[in-house]
């Protein structure tokens, strides 16, 4: 059963009945919701467990600070059409749906998620007649919201309206759902995902090993196993994932489940989200400690999705510089080497 309400929250242990008035004040702000399958790996009501930091609302949120954005990442600048993010030459997002199996406490679009349930009908003929229109769009992103959360049935009937757009070739898929409620990852939602003649692509977003449980790894295979290649993307948390150690052990063991870890976001400037961001600084370093004791495999890219819509920059040392007629390329443990073509 899916938690809704501090009320519930409290019931199940997960919060404390002194703290219910002041979170009943974030949960008429920001959606809550907490699936069965996260409740039994959140430790009570430990303010400092990872996982509960994640999901469990908090008071803080309500304290919003001047450099924070109701639309951090700037998606209602490159909105042409209800549903449609067109950010990049070549891709576009899709949003059918603004809902979410659970509600992530640092989501960049907490201010619009949980509220409408889905795009209409006439939205959904919109925005792909806005993918038509565009011969250039190579890629459609299916974000939301959690699209996984439509029933096969809409997501068959999607992707079969995206694979009739001859150059539509990829449709890639954003979601939370192996993690957050991992049965619903069933053989008829993966044939829904196979149906088309796009390539299928899955991104799961995921921050601690812990939520990588049995029965999510069990999921991601499901997805695997049916030729849906997996790859990863997680957020820089303060409390949850900021430690070398913790990012380490998640990157090896999304590889060894056969997903590819790909981004690691920078904490975006969403409203009453102080508490999870840590400094650039801070993220460079953990991104070197990974660069220096872990595969290339285990290895995703260090971004900041620039506050306004200017899109996403890769954060990294310099690795390579220019001296006269020489480069200069700093190895693992930061080393320079002289290096002549």
């Amino acid at each position: 059963m899916t938690l809704r309400s501090p009320r519930a929250l409290v019931e199940a242990g997960l919060a404390r009945s002194e703290d219910l008035a002041a979170l009943e004040r974030v949960a008429a702000r920001y959606a809550v919701a907490v699936t069965s399958d996260l409740s039994a790996i959140i430790d009570g009501a430990d303010a400092a467990d990872p996982i509960g930091l994640q999901y469990l609302p908090d008071p803080a949120e309500l304290e919003t600070r001047p450099e924070e954005l109701p639309d951090p990442i700037g998606d209602a600048a490159h909105s042409p059409v209800p549903g449609i993010v067109h950010r990049y030459p070549d891709r576009v997002l899709l949003k059918p749906v603004s809902v979410c199996a659970v509600y992530c406490r640092f989501c960049f679009r907490r201010e619009s998620v949980g509220r409408a349930e889905a795009l209409s009908a006439g939205e959904i003929r919109g925005a792909l007649d806005y993918v038509r229109a565009h011969p250039e769009i190579w890629e459609v992103i299916l974000s939301g919201g959690d699209p996984l959360v439509l029933s096969p049935r809409r997501l068959a009937r999607l992707f079969q309206d995206l694979a009739a757009i001859g150059h539509v070739k990829v449709v890639r898929i954003h979601t939370r759902l192996p993690v957050a409620d991992p049965g619903r990852v069933t053989p008829a939602l993966v044939r829904a995902l196979r149906g088309s003649v796009a390539a299928t692509w899955v991104v799961l977003h995921v921050n601690h090993p812990r939520e990588l449980t049995g029965a999510a790894t069990e999921a991601c295979a499901r997805l695997v196993d049916a030729g849906i290649p997996v790859l990863s993307q997680s957020v820089l948390l303060r409390g949850v994932n900021d430690a070398p150690e913790v990012l380490e052990a998640l990157m090896r063991a999304l590889v060894e489940r056969r997903i590819k870890p790909y981004y690691l976001h920078h904490g975006d400037l969403a409203p009453g989200t102080a508490r999870f961001r840590t400094g650039i600084a801070d993220g460079l370093a953990l991104a070197a400690a990974l660069r220096g004791h872990v595969s290339g495999l285990c290895q995703p890219t260090y971004v900041l999705d620039i506050p306004g819509g200017h899109g996403k920059a890769r954060l990294g040392p310099a690795d390579l510089s220019r001296d006269g007629d020489e480069w200069c390329v700093a190895d693992r443990k930061g080393r320079q080497h002289r290096y002549r073509d």
